[in-house]
């Protein structure tokens, strides 16, 4: 008995060991079904009072990322081991079944602050608080997980809501509504009702083909990728080290970049196109829902009009502010531009998902870009008006 007891327990201790030597958590690929936990795909664990990362995610992100009510977004790709996503110059990459994408949308505390239930910095993107592609969680506050996943039939979105604890993310197929108060450094606050979007709304960014009419990813094109980040291991170009780590192949010596709308460094028009392009283009496009508009803001595009220079609107009413023209050269105070960015009215701001706030960066740029147009909308004049300067 003795001797099947010693037997037992040493082999116990075996299996704890071998265990203890297991990764921590492994990426599961769901490929249908709706996991009720974010836990379950196993990108993301909490551990010790940090977010990280599992095996084999990789973290990533934009030249000019897309203005949500000020949050910071930390993203990451994981695709299945001995797959890779092919290149493409102007589109999203082409990623394989498997690919699971996650972007978890947070705050930076106030300075020296606790959580309070409500209060949080308003700080630009670049104030990451990424420490080793990990978060401290006594710094942030999450908020939601959304995850993208392509499945056989196709891309599908989940969103998972952070628990007061931040210890889980729950799925929330049907959205949510989330109370804050966004404090700047001089304490000023600024409510903000943030909308984690129910799996329908989604839809509205995420289908850029307004034929397929199926969700896509947006951030995952080589003039928003094109561009340095922090890995744990050190700082490399995004596009080089997704290759590097077999995850993206075909990239070009010479890849497209698209400027930091938040970089003085740019020129103002290479700021406000890449800014438009991440905000407004996967909808504002030669294939995008609002195709009908006749208003397209992707970085390709050059067509003066179609910029919306002197263009009048498809439909006018509450949405014009009595203003005639998308853009009036000069003149940012009489352009519809102008008017539906700077309004948090549900029925006239644009973009018109993905914010309570408006974003003052964001308008004091447009407002600059087209303050500097050249040309005029006088009807005797229009045929003169100058377009903007390639990108």
């Amino acid at each position: 008995m003795r001797h099947w007891c010693t037997a037992f327990l040493l082999l116990l201790a075996v299996s704890l060991v071998l265990v203890a030597c297991q990764p921590a958590s492994r990426v599961h690929f769901i490929a249908e079904g709706q996991p009720a936990t974010l836990a379950e795909w196993g990108v993301l664990r909490v551990e010790d009072g940090w977010l990280r990362l599992n095996e084999g995610v990789v973290p990533y992100d934009l030249n000019t990322p897309l203005f949500s009510d000020y949050a910071h977004k930390l993203r990451t790709v994981w695709m299945p081991v001995g797959t890779v996503a092919t290149y493409q110059p102007d589109r999203s990459f082409d990623f394989p079944v498997g690919t699971i994408l996650s972007k978890t949308f947070y705050y930076p505390l106030p300075a020296g602050k606790a959580w309070d239930g409500k209060s949080v910095a308003r700080t630009p993107p670049s104030s990451s608080l990424l420490e080793g592609e990990a978060l401290d969680l006594a710094k942030v506050r999450l908020i939601e997980t959304r995850l993208l996943v392509h499945r056989a039939e196709g891309w599908v979105a989940l969103p998972y809501v952070w628990n007061d604890a931040q210890t889980e993310a729950t799925l929330k197929r049907t959205g949510e509504l989330v109370t804050l108060d966004l404090v700047d450094a001089q304490g000023a606050r600024e409510a903000a009702n943030y909308q984690v979007p129910d799996q329908n709304q989604c839809g509205g960014c995420h289908i850029t083909d307004n034929k397929s009419r199926k969700l896509l990813p947006i951030g995952l094109k080589a003039r928003h990728l094109n561009r340095d980040f922090e890995y744990a291991a050190g700082r490399d170009n995004q596009l080089a080290h997704l290759a590097r780590v077999g995850y993206l192949s075909g990239v070009p010596a010479q890849p497209p970049r698209l400027a930091d709308a938040a970089d003085a460094r740019a020129s103002l028009d290479a700021r406000a196109r890449a800014y438009l392009d991440i905000n407004c283009g996967h909808c504002h496009s030669a294939t995008g829902p609002a195709i009908t508009s006749g208003l397209w803001l992707d970085a390709g595009t050059q067509d003066r009009l179609k910029l919306g220079f002197c263009k009048q609107p498809i439909a006018a009413g509450k949405g014009t502010g009595d203003r005639m023209h998308d853009i009036v050269p000069g003149r940012a105070e009489a352009s519809i531009f102008d008017f539906r960015m700077d309004s948090k009215d549900p029925a006239i701001m644009m973009p018109e998902l993905g914010r309570s706030v408006v974003h003052r960066e964001g308008v004091e740029l447009i407002r600059a870009w087209i303050n500097a147009q050249p040309g005029s909308c006088d009807a005797a004049n229009e045929t003169d008006i100058q377009p903007p300067p390639a990108v």
